[in-house]
């Protein structure tokens, strides 16, 4: 169990939350979930210890041991992968490394000696004999194969040392697990089997995610940080969301019968006061009227920007044509895919990390030139493009308003500008805010501007909800929704492409399988065949 008494946190005048008293308890699986910028992951390391609260308390169980996905991913960069998941259990790995140190030594003392007739006994306790299966297990559903196991922590790059780091924190099996973005850089076969290990865990879960699927699977509750405070929720996101828009309408209905309540004793009081039978229950009503109180809604710190796309020429019935095209790198990631694009698919390419997708989408769209092969657009197509890597088209050193300015055609006023900004929730100096220091989000954000500013028949987007928040990502998935052209895209999001997709590319390393249907359908036709494997 881990509960706060009262915490407040502050920034100078400026409160991220206050007051805030919460008991997250054993076998609950919680969901924090808050706009950007609400103090999420500032609540998950004050649970931590990491930082210190304005003001208020911490309580963790007596006895209870606490894990946390660490976001420092260079910490371990001199041991091997599976020493940095053995890690994860400090008891554990302590007696392995003097076990270790005992058996290598030639020669030992009468102490050492001593020493190695009671350390199997301790290390088979700690589940030492079983530590490098379960290591593997975890490392394995993460997407590891076994010949990295031995390898340095260097030879990975930051999405994979996370991988090791969520693995380290399973292995340690704490009572109390603290997870902030688990599901960044996993593809959908990696967050799957999280949340079906996540769903055998008995602690206490506490984790941070923009993944609706994720939550959805996992949660048993959600702690929705909003006003300044932690307001507790049963049930997943889902059902947080009805509940939300419940207790507001009911709220919304309460504040008009009090209205009306009002508006009627208002009347009689006016018709009535001059009145002199009348007086004593005008007298009456007004005493009634002044007690009358209607709730203040607080302002809440969620916001969605408003997106929405609208093609600036019409599409034809031909747009994309892929023959025989092929590409490899050190190795071959696919070779001799062709496939017709209609004029209103919606194609999600799908497939685990490293395996190419970003690659078959910058090839389809024109973006990179293939080995072999050739891609042939439709006369009428004007790609959109929303790249994996924004550092690809930013510019650091100049306003995010002078970058879009850009992109626009001529006669483009300062004002028109800024409309397309203030849809994307860039607000005042915000527009002049240098591109460098935007957050991931802003940067995302930005992006879409210049898209909808545009206007292209055809978009293509690379993993677009990877920094948005779950506002932002639900107002890009009903305006794509509602965009009446071809649509390509690569993501890991699971809602995402089952409420988008029509048409499933996934690329593996048999090939390209292409499914002319839904993500659900195409599961269920996966599983089907698995079953009768």
């Amino acid at each position: 169990m881990i509960a706060t008494s009262k915490i407040t946190m502050r920034f100078g005048k400026t409160a991220l939350f206050e007051d805030v008293s919460v008991k997250f308890t054993p076998g609950n699986r919680y969901g924090l979930i808050g706009a950007n910028g609400s103090g999420k992951s500032t609540f998950m390391k004050i649970l931590t210890g990491q930082q210190d609260q304005s003001e208020g308390d911490v309580a963790i169980g007596h006895g209870c041991t606490l894990g946390y996905l660490r976001q420092d991913h260079s910490d371990f960069d001199e041991h091997t992968i599976i020493d940095t998941v053995y890690m994860g259990n400090p008891a554990l790995w302590k007696l392995h490394c003097e076990r270790e140190y005992l058996y290598s030594k030639d020669e030992l003392t009468d102490e050492e000696s001593d020493r190695c007739g009671h350390i199997e006994e301790e290390f088979g306790d700690a589940g030492g004999y079983t530590m490098e299966a379960e290591a593997a297990t975890l490392l394995v559903g993460l997407g590891f194969t076994e010949d990295l196991f031995e390898q340095n922590m260097t030879v990975l790059q930051g999405g994979f040392k996370l991988r090791v780091l969520l693995a380290q924190v399973l292995f340690g099996q704490p009572d109390i697990l603290l997870l902030d973005e688990p599901t960044n850089h996993l593809d959908m076969e990696s967050i799957e089997w999280l949340v079906e290990l996540l769903k055998r865990y008995t602690g206490t879960l506490i984790t941070i995610s923009h993944d609706r699927f994720f939550l959805n699977q996992v949660c048993t509750h959600i702690a929705d940080l909003d006003y300044h405070e932690i307001r507790m929720f049963p049930g997943n996101y889902d059902d947080f969301t009805i509940a939300s828009l419940d207790a507001r309408e009911l709220q919304e209905k309460a504040n008009k019968k009090v209205e009306k309540q009002a508006h009627d004793l208002k009347a009689f009081i006016s018709r009535f006061s001059s009145n002199a039978s009348k007086a004593k229950q005008a007298t009456s009503r007004k005493k009634t009227l002044d007690k009358l109180e209607m709730t203040k809604f607080k302002p809440s710190s969620r916001v969605s920007p408003f997106i929405r796309f609208a093609p600036k020429t019409r599409l034809g019935n031909k747009v994309i044509e892929a023959s025989s095209v092929s590409k490899s790198y050190d190795e071959e990631l696919f070779s001799g895919f062709s496939c017709t694009i209609g004029p209103e698919e919606r194609v999600a390419i799908i497939g685990k990390n490293g395996i190419g997708k970003t690659t078959l989408l910058n090839i389809l769209c024109n973006q990179l030139k293939s080995d072999a092969g050739e891609i042939e657009f439709g006369e009428t197509v004007e790609v959109g493009m929303f790249p994996q890597d924004a550092a690809s088209i930013l510019d650091p050193e100049v306003s995010a308003l002078d970058w879009l300015s850009r992109f626009a055609e001529t006669g483009t006023s300062e004002v028109e500008l800024r409309s397309f900004m203030g849809r994307m929730l860039f607000r005042g100096d915000d527009c002049w805010k240098k591109v460098g220091v935007l957050s991931g989000g802003e940067k995302a954000r930005l992006i879409i501007s210049k898209i909808t500013m545009e206007g292209g028949n055809v978009l293509a987007l690379d993993e677009p909800t990877n920094h948005l928040d779950l506002e932002s990502i639900e107002a890009l998935n009903f305006g794509l929704s509602l965009f009446p052209n071809t649509l390509l895209f690569v993501s890991h999001d699971h809602r995402f492409i089952a409420t988008l997709a029509t048409r499933i590319l996934e690329v593996t390393e048999e090939g390209i399988v292409d499914y002319p249907g839904t993500l659900d359908e195409y599961e269920a036709l996966k599983k089907s065949k698995k079953g009768k494997g």
